[in-house]
């Protein structure tokens, strides 16, 4: 049948199984805009206030879902202004398809009103991208995104449309989705040698990443530490695939990981890396990671085999599908001194001073887990709240928490809060913690949360400075804060109301409980305004290009 680009952009859409796109109209989208408008009832699509926010919005709709997350902007600045959310997803290899427009092939490269090269522009953060010159290929390039962008390794892919291919018409055939392709490089005998290393290890340790979180299944890995009782410790990006609370999850590791995780690995005998690439925030000084153990590696991607610090074996593939070849190989054991070594130094693990007259990130954050429940949904930007909540907040779910880890993008949470809530639907809770610093980059969303009336509860760890680089200020820069105290005077609560949302100013431990629940009772977004003191920190902490004997507790 004969389809115009337009009408060939909405039917692939729904052929992948597409039912919610992010997006900003412009002039050179508004064929598939008007072509959106007439298949509204097929296909959702939320406008946000900033093409950012839209990409951060399919980015927290894919981590909360495991689907694809799927955007849409115009050309030139509409294209630039996804660049960020586009390396946000890369960096933490999140399945996500951005759709730009642009000007006609005839004005490509002649400097055009709104013209970009979004196709070079982001060539080094996407899986691959494509400018679809002729409309005969649209159809297969967008299939192709769709299937590169959940293959393997997962991540963005771009596709740039100029405007004429939207508008031009072919035949167009109608196809199933292409299966997503599995990486297996991974042999028999690999497999047989990592199952004799696990079983010959005295102090064996399992060090897992997002990779898990990515993967077909988290229960393979669960199923091998109770298997060989193996204590466990993640990277920030794979907080909540092991329940809170569960004897074997030692904790978060790395720069502000606690004692024991740190001082676990220094100790162990045998590391098991599954799906992490040990980046600087893990291994902090290669030389010395790990320095008495053996180290397996289990990632899908190749490239990561060895990268930051030496390995012993190396297996490519699906975490899931490797660990499950590995189990019937492994045999039950139990490592009783590895276990008690381990629970003497949990007794030296730092542990913050409660306050019944202030607020303290630690019991806000119990006391968000204690209200919300075991099933909220939790979200953050970049900074000192952020890793409060990597280290406080009690997970239970393996998609239980959201969060910029390898770009570190202050403003992600909000659009991602919103992506979350969409693809969750309006029951779900989503909780977003932010601070007074990340919240001012991209708290236009406001609007957004309030259009689709979508009940998100935002909590503002409001120090009224940049909390993390004056932490770092105070500990390694002689306490001169340069720049890290904008002497803002925003009153987040009254913002929230101009947008239309129900705002809470909180100074007690007291305020914030009684915020807390009238919020969770709310029917649509509200922020909680919560004033903590400047000096707060995050610890412990890991000096970068330290190790175990450098970490600050105090």
């Amino acid at each position: 049948m004969m389809l115009t680009g337009s009408q060939i952009f909405v039917e692939v859409l729904a052929e992948q199984g597409v039912d919610t796109i992010f997006g900003y109209p412009g002039g050179a989208v508004l064929n598939l805009y008007d072509e959106l408008y007439k298949n509204s009832d097929r296909i959702r699509h939320i406008l946000t206030a900033h093409e950012q926010g839209a990409a951060h919005a399919a980015d927290g709709y894919a981590r909360a879902t495991g689907r694809t997350g799927v955007v849409l902007a115009t050309s030139g600045p509409g294209a630039t202004n996804l660049v960020t959310g586009i390396a946000t997803a890369y960096m933490d290899s999140v399945p996500m398809v951005a759709f730009t427009g642009n000007v006609a092939t005839s004005l490509l490269g002649r400097d055009s009103f709104q013209e970009a090269y979004i196709e070079g522009v982001t060539m080094p953060i996407t899986k691959h991208n494509y400018t679809v010159r002729r409309v005969e290929d649209l159809a297969d390039t967008m299939r192709a995104a769709f299937r590169i962008a959940q293959s393997g390794r997962k991540g963005p892919v771009l596709v740039d449309i100029p405007k004429d291919v939207t508008a031009n018409s072919c035949d167009f055939t109608p196809k199933p989705p292409e299966p997503v392709r599995t990486v297996t490089r991974y042999d028999e005998e690999s497999v047989l040698k990592a199952a004799e290393m696990i079983n010959a290890a005295k102090r064996p340790l399992v060090c897992f990443g997002g990779g898990v979180r990515s993967a077909a299944g988290c229960q393979p890995l669960r199923d091998l530490l109770a298997k060989a009782e193996i204590p466990a410790t993640y990277t920030l990006m794979a907080a909540g695939v092991l329940a809170y609370g569960e004897p074997l999850n030692l904790g978060l590791l790395g720069m502000h990981g606690c004692y024991t995780t740190n001082k676990a690995v220094d100790e162990a005998d045998l590391v098991i890396a599954v799906g992490t690439r040990f980046s600087d925030r893990v291994a902090l000084k290669p030389e010395t990671f790990a320095r008495n153990a053996k180290l397996i590696q289990i990632d899908i991607d190749p490239s990561e085999m060895g990268k930051n610090v030496p390995i012993d074996l190396a297996l490519i593939g699906d975490a899931t599908y490797i660990l499950q070849a590995i189990l019937p190989h492994v045999a039950p054991a139990k490592h009783p001194e590895w276990m008690a070594q381990i629970r003497e130094w949990q007794k030296k693990d730092y542990k913050p001073t409660d306050s019944d007259t202030v607020l303290k990130p630690h019991q806000m954050i119990d006391e968000i887990c204690r209200q919300a429940g075991p099933d909220a949904v939790y979200v953050t930007d970049v900074g000192q709240h952020q890793m409060w909540a990597a280290q406080y907040l009690h997970h239970t779910k393996s998609r239980g928490f959201l969060t910029s880890g390898g770009l570190g993008t202050m403003g992600f949470g909000y659009g991602a809060s919103i992506g979350a809530q969409i693809g969750l639907g309006p029951d779900a809770r989503v909780i977003m913690l932010t601070g007074d610093g990340s919240f001012h980059m991209n708290l236009n969303e406001g609007c957004t949360a309030v259009s689709y009336d979508l009940p998100i509860i935002t909590v503002i760890f409001n120090n009224q400075v940049l909390g993390m680089v004056r932490q770092w200020q105070t500990s390694f820069y002689g306490k001169r804060y340069s720049n890290t105290d904008p002497h803002r005077r925003t009153d987040f609560a009254r913002v929230a109301e101009g947008f239309g949302a129900k705002g809470y100013h909180c100074e007690t431990p007291a305020e914030f409980k009684a915020a807390l629940a009238d919020a969770l009772t709310q029917k649509g977004p509200c922020w909680i305004d919560c004033r903590i003191g400047k000096d707060e920190k995050v610890l412990p902490m890991i000096p970068g290009g330290g190790d175990i004997a450098d970490i600050i507790m105090e």
